[in-house]
């Protein structure tokens, strides 16, 4: 042991001066293609050694911390509350990443049998792989979780096999001669032979997650509210449905048609902006789009007799001068007049008048945004949300009053367009400004998309493109 820690140390000190030296000296800014591919290769090669012996250092950690009297424990001499600890004192890591660690190290590390005598760790050929430098602890902890879960039903001899055939895969020396495989390849080869060799344990697992399913909604904090929990399994994949079809614009190649004064199409061909939201604000306007979409299906059971309904209170002075605040049942936070401008405009209004002290007045009869049969009119007219480049279908869009309902806007085919929640939510602070001229949606992109900006009529829909592509090819010269 002493041997290796001089090793170590001087491979410490060296490595040190001549990282050092090649990177602020910009050697790897001017190296060729060639040389920046080796050098990631050579680095990474040389951090799964280290891992190795992080893993085999934790592991003995782990070991000498696991006495009966707390005094004698490493990690109390240490004065640290334990191993977790200890290891982000030693290492600098994170939580999560010594965590890792310690994961790893219970995978490969030998045991102490009831009788005193070593016994080799869940993994050993994944041990000799990680003590050889072909894999790391992302692939030690990909392959552990898999076959750890199965290892009590498939018994010790399945457990080995797998390993074996994991190891060498992860060599480049597997049966189907693929080159070394990466962890992530590791994790679904590990799923695929745990789920082979445990064919009884389907059920268990279910009955598992099933008591483990759940989602609870946090305390506000920061004008947003946490969510916590776990999706089964086929709940998770249709959710993720659910954000690849409202999540992703679709950008390059779409044209985005406009017309003239006498109604044919224009030759200009306007760029689609890009998304400039990011992934994890998409998923969120998904899901608010696909709770909308559900609330107006008229399938989901019904409350009091009528459908889930989102209530939002606003005084009307308020939501004319965009002043002051909302209120939505089932919420403690206070909501913006925009969100309640949102929400009537996609949904029923329904006007209460209140007296000085409080008793109700006169209740106006509930007036629905848009019957069904103007919405498939839209629809065929407009194809799905009008921003250029959204992308978002006709089904799962809201249908906007482009005149305010709550300024005197008609619910009219002629006043109401297409819109996906993000961009209806948003309009306001989006850029884009929308106006209805002869009952067609004509938008006007923000100065930062198009730098002299002009109004243009736009669609998705197929039959109208078809239209105007047939309208600008007649009017083309022989």
């Amino acid at each position: 042991m002493h041997t290796l820690l001089e090793h170590l140390a001087s491979v410490v000190d060296g490595v040190r001066t001549e990282v050092g030296e090649g990177l602020r000296g910009g050697g790897m800014l001017n190296a060729s293609d060639e040389s920046v591919l080796a050098a990631v290769t050579l680095a990474s090669e040389l951090g799964r050694l280290v891992e190795a012996v992080l893993v085999e250092a934790t592991g003995e950690i782990g070991r000498r911390s696991d006495q009966r009297e707390r005094e004698l424990r490493l990690t109390t001499q240490m004065g640290c509350h334990n191993v977790n600890e200890l290891l982000q004192r030693l290492t600098r890591l994170s939580p999560a990443t010594a965590t890792r660690l310690q994961r790893a190290a219970k995978a490969t590390m030998p045991r102490q049998g009831l009788d005193g005598q070593e016994l080799p760790g869940v993994l050993p050929a994944m041990r000799e792989a990680l003590l050889d430098g072909f894999v790391g602890v992302d692939g030690v902890v990909a392959v552990a979780g898999p076959i750890e879960n199965a290892a009590p039903r498939i018994g010790r001899e399945a457990v080995l096999l797998v390993d074996e055939v994991l190891a060498a895969e992860a060599r480049g020396e597997g049966p189907d001669g693929a080159p070394p495989a990466c962890a992530d390849l590791l994790r679904v080869q590990a799923h695929a032979w745990a789920a082979a060799l445990d064919q009884d344990g389907a059920e268990p697992v279910e009955k598992q997650a099933l008591r483990a399913r759940g989602i609870t909604l946090g305390a506000p904090r920061d004008g947003v509210i946490p969510i916590h929990g776990g999706l089964l399994p086929e709940v998770a994949a249709q959710l993720e449905r659910v954000f690849d079809a409202t999540g992703s614009p679709r950008v390059g190649g779409q044209v985005m048609f406009h017309q003239t004064d006498d109604g044919d199409a224009g030759d200009e061909q306007h760029p689609v902006p890009d998304d400039l939201r990011t992934a994890a604000q998409k998923r969120h306007d998904a899901l608010a789009t696909a709770l909308f979409a559900a609330a107006s299906s008229e399938l989901l059971p019904t409350i009091g007799g009528a459908a889930p309904t989102l209530v939002i209170s606003v005084r009307q002075e308020d939501l004319i001068n965009g002043t002051g605040w909302a209120h939505a049942d089932g919420s403690d936070l206070p909501l913006s007049t925009a969100a309640a401008r949102h929400a009537g405009c996609a949904g029923v209004i329904q006007r209460v008048l209140l007296g000085d002290d409080g008793r109700v007045q006169k209740i106006g009869t509930e007036e629905r945004v848009f019957n069904r049969h103007q919405r498939r009119a839209i629809t065929l007219r407009d194809g799905g949300c009008v921003i250029p480049g959204c992308g978002v279908p006709a089904a799962w869009c809201e249908i906007h009053h482009v005149v305010e309902h709550a300024n005197g806007g008609p619910t009219h085919t002629d006043n109401g367009v297409l819109l996906c929640w993000y961009h209806h939510r948003y309009l306001d602070h989006s850029g884009w400004r929308i106006r209805m001229v002869r009952g067609v949606p004509e938008v006007l992109a923000p100065t930062w998309i198009e730098r002299h900006p002009r109004w243009r009529a736009v669609t998705t829909s197929r039959t109208r493109m078809l239209d105007l592509v047939r309208r600008r090819t007649r009017a083309a010269p022989e």
